[in-house]
């Protein structure tokens, strides 16, 4: 790594000579006196760039992905990211956020193998301890107690006109997409893809109906094009007849519009008779509704699950005898509730699921390398813009798919071979 004396930083947009590494950096930062909504959390500031250990990369961004993880980190609830890290032990009185990130490796550390400096990569989100005994005898290091989520869980994300990565996050960026395309996709798709592909026997089958909850969204449209890959027959539920068209150009056979229904909710009490009644009422009209874009009685043997509290009764009711629900997240709400017989007496599995391994990340990104996934990427922004484009996804007024920010990378479609 040289040190460039002539210039401390650069503008937002000029790269440095590569390997060359200034002493500081812009950056959008979240501290904890703004601790808010994103327009008001996220403010342009210039900080050092942080040093690279000899297990590191650090990364010069082109382009950054954008996800709901940064929206919380700007709030400070449901967890105060900054307290959590110095809880830990680290000092920063500050968060860079970004989970998702496309540019050029500039620095390597001594121990670094798998990329050199002038790589063109992407960056996956998942951060542990490589030392671990448990990661160095082949445990999933999803299950290790050092597993964090980089950009949100830990500092220096991709927000910023460098980032510092483990150097195993670092992935080939796809030539034929642009630096924003190839920002977009990782964290959902490489999420997506242990829900739906590593779960045995879970795993998605041929004809396999799959129903995917928010499927014009990151999860969903990933979801539905890995299903799609595997001969299945994925099914979306979406909020608008528009976005259930999306939808079927990305492979889904149809969509349900939940709008169309009102039964959703946590389950009344077991004894209430007439509440569970207007429940199952409810639930087995959605499960018809399967049935009418399939075309024959067939339940879902998999459901892509993530908004939780409102729609897991539901799922769990809907899915199929010996099938799995499988979930990720609780966007409407984390106290979800569960009519056990269903889930006892015809065999289901309620499995949970979180982000991905290497190998469950790289075989993600080599069928977006291959041309098979769509990064459905729908709206750009520019860096200064980085809280206007969180606060569109804090009101739920975001795009259908997903969105990016140009770092590095000043116009769009740069970065195509």
């Amino acid at each position: 790594m040289s040190t460039d004396n002539q210039r401390d930083i650069y503008p937002v947009g000029e790269a440095p000579p590569l390997g060359t590494i200034p002493k500081q950096m812009h950056a959008q930062l979240i501290r904890k006196s703004r601790f808010g909504e994103p327009l008001q959390a996220f403010a342009g500031e210039v900080v050092d760039i942080p040093a690279v250990g000899p297990d590191d990369a650090l990364v010069y961004v082109m382009a950054a992905g954008v996800n709901y993880n940064n929206v919380w980190a700007g709030r400070g609830v449901p967890i105060d990211v900054i307290a959590a890290r110095q809880k830990g032990g680290e000092v920063e009185d500050f968060h860079i956020g970004g989970s998702d990130a496309s540019g050029i490796v500039y620095a390597v550390g001594e121990d670094v193998t798998n990329v050199k400096v002038g790589d063109e990569v992407i960056v996956h989100c998942g951060e542990w301890d490589i030392h671990s005994p448990w990661v160095t005898s082949a445990g999933d290091p999803m299950y290790d107690p050092s597993f964090r989520i980089w950009g949100y869980e830990t500092n220096w994300g991709s927000f910023a006109q460098f980032t510092r990565v483990q150097a195993h996050q670092c992935l080939p960026k796809a030539p034929h997409l642009s630096w924003e395309e190839a920002a977009a996709p990782t964290l959902v798709g490489a999420t997506a893809y242990r829900m739906l592909c590593s779960w045995d026997p879970h795993d998605v089958q041929k004809d396999d109906v799959v129903l995917i909850w928010g499927g014009a969204g990151g999860l969903g449209t990933m979801a539905i094009q890995l299903a799609a890959l595997r001969g299945a027959k994925p099914i979306a539920v979406v909020s608008s007849d528009a976005k259930g068209e999306f939808c079927k150009k990305l492979g889904a056979v149809g969509y349900i519009n939940r709008k169309n229904f009102d039964h959703w909710g946590r389950l009344p009490d077991w004894e209430d008779q007439e509440g569970m009644s207007v429940f199952q009422k409810g639930a087995r009209a959605f499960g018809k509704a399967i049935w009418d874009v399939l075309g024959e009685r067939r339940n879902p043997r998999i459901i892509f699950e993530h908004p939780g509290e409102d729609t897991l009764p539901t799922s769990v009711f809907v899915c199929d005898t010996g099938g799995m629900v499988v979930i990720c997240a609780g966007t409407t709400g984390y106290n979800a509730d569960v009519d056990l017989r269903y889930l006892w007496m015809r065999q289901k599995r309620f499995q949970g699921s979180h982000f991905a391994n290497d190998e469950q990340a790289g075989a993600f990104n080599e069928l977006v390398v291959q041309g098979k996934i769509d990064p459905c990427l729908s709206r750009v922004f520019p860096f200064d813009e980085t809280g206007a484009c969180h606060q569109l996804m804090s009101e739920n007024r975001h795009p259908d798919g997903n969105m990016a920010i140009l770092v590095g990378a000043t116009t769009e479609g740069q970065g195509r071979h």
